[in-house]
Parts: C-alpha cells; structure tokens; sequence
C-alpha cells in the first residue's frame, strides 16, 4: 500500500492496447512509464508514492478493453484508496480487416461511454488518452482514427472527463514517424514515446495526479 501525495493511497491502472504496453521501446518504459516518472519527480515525491499497473495488451481494441477492465482492475484498485483509470483505445479499432474496421466507429465510442460510466461507478477518477496513428497504415487510417479521437473527445467533455489528444499531433511528428517507419510500421522507439508522454503531461496529467479527485461508487465489481 503507498502512502504519499497528501496521504493518499493512489493507484493507477493504464489500459489499452500496445502503444499502452509501450512495445517497440527498448527501455521497456512506453510512454505510461515515462509520465509517471516525469510526474512523480516534479511533484518531489518518491516511487512508492503511485502504484501504477500497465495493463496494455497488443491488438486490443476497446472490446476487448471492456470485457477485461472490470474483473482485472478489481485485484488491484482498493476501496477507500484514490484509484484512478487511464485509458486510450481506437487506433486497434480503425484497423481494416477483410475490408472493415475492426470495431465500428459507434460500437467504439459506445465502448468508451461504458468504460467512462463504469470507472465513475466503481470509483475510479479517469483520464482518457487519444489514440496514436498507425503510421505503416497511411492516410486511410489516420482518417479513421482521427474521426474517432474527435468522437472520443466529445463523449470526454460530456462528461467531464480530462482528454488529451495525440493523433494528429504524432502523426506529424518526426520522431515517432521515423522510428515507426524503421521498426514495424506501427510502434515507436525510447524516442517516439519520449514524445507521447510529453503530449500526455503537458496535457493535464500531472495536474490530475496531483489533485484529489472525489468520484462517486463504493464499490469494484
């Protein structure tokens, strides 16, 4: 049990696909690990001030995300602790196979409402990321997904939930195209989660962390 950041017991579960998991950097960090850290060691405070759990898993889409969160963050939120949810799903959901995309925009964005609504119920303070461009995938797909992380940042708004966008934002990034390109197509180097964890601080997560979230549920089930 941590106990720091005003007394309190924080806990964070990250969930996702592999851009959550971080595949691709060789320093096995992605860009979770990196903004706990960065966030951490501005606030002054050690590391058993978070317990942060990285609960990404490759090809996931926000489906799957659904059908595990709940029995999955159970064994590791506490009630009574201050435990919060990040999420960022939908660049899996835009994948193409056999002519369609994975996972329907509106099944999608249903999916991420009930994830939302859900981590509310349960007490869980979300922050919700964009998804990341495939870049080995083109322009096709970056359409996709952008329209998704729209869709996304509007259901965020709606219910006061913290969005920081991405998708646009890396797909003209040199850094994370470039070291994309020179792997698989799709994941980044240490370089290009660099650049994906700043985007994520400088959108407010530190700030979400550093404040206490009252949210309504008692229980986690």
């Amino acid at each position: 049990m941590t106990k720091d950041l005003d007394g309190r017991d924080v806990r964070i579960v990250f969930f996702g696909d592999s851009f959550v998991q971080g595949v691709g950097d060789p320093e096995y960090r992605g860009w979770a690990g990196r903004a706990v850290a960065d966030c951490l060691a501005g606030l002054g405070v050690g590391p058993e001030a978070v317990t942060a759990f990285n609960l990404g898993v490759r090809r996931s889409t926000s489906a799957d995300v659904l059908a595990r969160c709940w029995g999955e963050t159970a064994v590791r939120a506490l009630p009574g602790a201050d435990n919060r949810l990040v999420l960022s799903v939908g660049s899996n959901d835009a994948v193409e196979e056999d002519g369609r995309p994975r996972v329907a925009p509106e099944a999608c964005l249903a999916n991420v409402a009930a994830l939302l609504d859900g981590a509310r119920e349960r007490g869980l303070a979300p922050l919700v990321v964009g998804p990341p461009p495939v870049v080995g995938a083109g322009a096709p797909h970056l359409e996709r997904v952008s329209v998704l992380a729209d869709g996304i940042a509007g259901i965020c708004a709606g219910r006061g939930v913290p969005f920081v966008g991405v998708t646009r934002e890396l797909a003209a990034d040199r850094v994370w195209t470039a070291e994309a390109l020179a792997g698989d197509g799709a994941h980044p180097g240490a370089g290009g989660y660099r650049r994906l964890a700043d985007l994520v601080l400088r959108g407010g997560f530190r700030d979400w962390l550093a404040q206490r979230h009252p949210v309504a549920g008692t229980g986690l089930t």
